[in-house]
């Protein structure tokens, strides 16, 4: 494999590791960076742009973007934090004070705080909502804001896959009058030069590369004689509340179609660079070279403090979330204990670490089953690790 970019001296093993996985772990085009203190010490890219044998064979270029999916939640997650931080947005405020028809279904008590932090009670829709309905930018709110809990919200929390998309987009919306993509584009993206798109313009289609599908999770039947052990045993559970969160868009969204890619979905349809992404959260716990810096000292505190915790009522693992962010723990081990970010389904991953002063950028197009602890970001956290 012929890994193209750069590695500061003392960061050797990520390369290493960046290579293997193309050689042992399936990789067929991906790129990895990581910032540190402020400064970039990893860019690396190889492979072939396209994952699903489309010809020809292009190969993954320096400025190739691709989709991230879940992985756009942590830096969707940066517009209401933002808010917060600008006294336009209480996260002790419930979600009835700016959205006021989300109080019905029993989630009159909802906050801001429960909605970030994947406690809404919504995870999933007693019908999913075709493509088109998903992206129109009005039947996703809707439908949500008429769910009924699934819990008391704020007594649990279950990883709200797909209808994060719809609950931060109308909360944002409903607060400040703007869409999350447009917040993003102009006052974190464009100031740090990131080629990240939540709605990607028509002029940067071409360089998204074709991602191939994620695989389900394998099925083992359904056992219901015992709990179900693990995520891949509950998704084969068509009735379960994890297959029906994951289902909440349904059938699942083609992510090569222009129309989807284009979509503002905070919760999936993120597109960028691997570079931005690192840039990204290097920025959101300090200054990124000459960009400015995305959050105070305090705003950065609050991303990377626990607000749910233990098991996950669709994951069916412990995982931890912040306001937006899922932090280290066994579903989703990052540098540190001190680590908020966000994986993304089938393999991306990107978070920053504020102790080690790392911000890091994984990006892939061929998405393997995984939901969150993938074996190729996870070997790129851990190369990275001895490096420091």
């Amino acid at each position: 494999m012929n890994i193209q970019g750069v590695v500061t001296e003392g960061f050797e093993p990520v390369r290493d590791a960046f290579a293997r996985n193309f050689e042992v772990l399936g990789d067929r085009g991906a790129a990895v960076a990581v910032y540190r203190d402020g400064h970039q010490v990893v860019d690396l890219w190889g492979g072939t742009k396209d994952a699903d044998g489309t010809e020809p064979r292009t190969p993954w270029s320096e400025d190739t973007a691709q989709i991230v999916r879940s992985a756009t939640k942590g830096v969707a997650a940066a517009v209401p934090l933002l808010l917060h931080q600008r006294g336009l947005l209480d996260l002790d405020a419930p979600v009835g004070s700016y959205w006021p028809e989300f109080k019905a279904g029993g989630k009159e008590r909802t906050l801001v705080r429960h909605l970030l932090a994947h406690q809404a009670g919504v995870p999933a829709l007693d019908r999913g909502l075709t493509m088109e309905q998903a992206v129109d930018g009005v039947t996703g709110a809707r439908a949500v804001a008429a769910q009924r809990a699934h819990w008391e919200p704020g007594t649990a929390h279950g990883y709200h896959a797909q209808t994060f998309s719809w609950l931060v987009s109308e909360l944002v919306l409903r607060a400040t009058g703007r869409t999350v993509g447009g917040i993003l584009a102009e006052e974190i993206a464009e100031p740090l030069g990131l080629d990240f798109w939540i709605g990607l313009p028509e002029d940067q289609a071409h360089r998204v590369g074709r991602v191939a599908p994620v695989e389900p999770p394998a099925s083992a039947g359904l056992l219901k004689t015992r709990p179900r052990r693990n995520v891949s045993e509950a998704y084969a559970d068509p009735e379960s509340l994890t297959r029906r969160a994951f289902a909440a868009i349904d059938p699942q969204p083609d992510e090569n179609d222009p129309v989807y890619q284009a979509a503002e979905l905070p919760g999936s349809s993120g597109i960028g660079t691997a570079r931005a992404l690192a840039r990204f959260y290097g920025a959101t716990i300090g200054v990124v070279e000459d960009g400015a810096r995305v959050f105070t000292p305090a705003t950065t505190a609050l991303a990377g403090t626990e607000f749910a915790s233990g098991a996950d009522r669709v994951l069916v693992v412990g995982t931890r979330f912040g306001p937006g962010y899922m932090l280290h723990g066994p579903a989703s081990p990052l540098l540190s204990p001190a680590s908020f970010g966000h994986p993304g389904r089938g393999g991306s991953l990107a978070f920053a670490d504020p102790e080690a002063g790392i911000g890091f950028g994984y990006v892939t197009n061929s998405h393997a089953k995984s939901v969150t602890a993938d074996p190729r970001a996870q070997s790129l956290v851990r190369a990275l690790r001895t490096c420091l």
